[in-house]
């Protein structure tokens, strides 16, 4: 599966095979890998703390991975998928910016900050 460029499809094909074929991976659960997505999140704060883009593209590779990872043990209980997780995340962005595709005016970034934290807590009580 060497490709010259490889995009996010192929990253999910990736994480499919390794779970089926190696025996470590294949035996994680979320609760065993939880230490390393915060390994990973630790590591990306240093790298932007030295601000280091090559290292922070590295460590966000790391997460996304771990997203991946958690996303495809999730899968095979039939909880949800990655396809779920992205369109939820692409819904819910979509909310909570109404002056970006709502064309709602905003005076300021503190009223972005004031609409996405009402906006949060009316989904929160639903």
């Amino acid at each position: 599966m060497k490709k010259k460029k490889y995009k996010f499809e192929d990253a999910v094909k990736i994480m499919e095979k390794i779970r089926k074929k190696c025996p470590w991976d294949k035996k994680q659960t979320n609760e065993s890998i939880l230490k390393y997505l915060k390994e990973e999140i630790e590591e990306f704060i240093k790298e932007i703390e030295n601000k280091n883009y090559e290292g922070m593209k590295e460590e966000l590779g790391d997460i996304l991975w771990q997203v991946l990872f958690h996303s495809q043990i999730l899968k095979e209980k039939k909880i949800f998928t990655i396809d779920q997780v992205i369109d939820n995340l692409c819904k819910k962005m979509i909310r909570r910016h109404p002056h970006v595709f709502e064309n709602k005016k905003i005076k300021d970034e503190k009223e972005v900050i004031e609409n996405w934290e009402k906006i949060k807590k009316i989904e929160k009580s639903l």
